[in-house]
């Protein structure tokens, strides 16, 4: 079955046929019309630089991996998520209390936090207000990296880890690390 048949469609579930055959479909299968995770796209390139990286370090010793700073930024939102919820429900019912989800006008609000962690623990969280660009993620790494490396007893020595996004790869917050001497695969 290829992705073009996997996804749910409107047309697809108001068939006559498939009305007629949904029950079996769904029980026999124990497949059920879901929302489609999301992903980052990887290019060649990507692909190609993972697989590098990975034989470079296919020698190292099991400890190399407590040198390893790992970071990341998370946004958490005071009312749910921000997506589409499924729930299975018979008819008439879609205003019970199980088949709802509560919302507020406006999202209630929502805080953007940046943290780390290794094998020795976690560091500290620190909260981003406004939207983050490279001179503020270079600032936090100025205020917070080091230091938590330290708190972890990671030693001089480690390797900090970090997803690809812009602004951890922008030109100012690379210098930034190449001036500490961290190790950035």
């Amino acid at each position: 079955m290829d992705s073009k048949e996997m996804r749910c469609t409107f047309k697809f579930y108001t068939s006559s046929q498939v009305e007629e055959e949904q029950p079996f479909l769904q029980h026999s299968t124990n497949q059920a019309c879901m929302v489609a995770r999301w992903k980052p796209l990887l290019s060649k390139r990507h692909m190609t630089a993972h697989l590098e990286f990975a034989k470079r370090h296919l020698k190292d010793s099991q400890t190399m991996g407590n040198k390893i700073l790992w970071s990341d930024a998370t946004k958490i939102e005071l009312f749910g998520l921000n997506g589409k919820h499924h729930v299975w429900r018979k008819p008439d019912t879609s205003h019970h209390l199980a088949n709802t989800i509560p919302t507020v006008k406006h999202g209630g609000g929502s805080i953007m936090l940046c943290g780390c962690f290794s094998v020795a623990g976690t560091g500290g969280l620190v909260r981003i207000k406004g939207k983050i660009n490279a001179a503020m993620y270079r600032d936090i790494f100025d205020e917070n990296l080091l230091q938590n490396a330290l708190d972890l007893r990671l030693g001089q020595r480690f390797i900090f880890q970090q997803d690809n996004n812009s602004n951890h790869t922008a030109k100012i917050t690379k210098e930034w690390l190449t001036g500490q001497l961290c190790e950035c695969p």
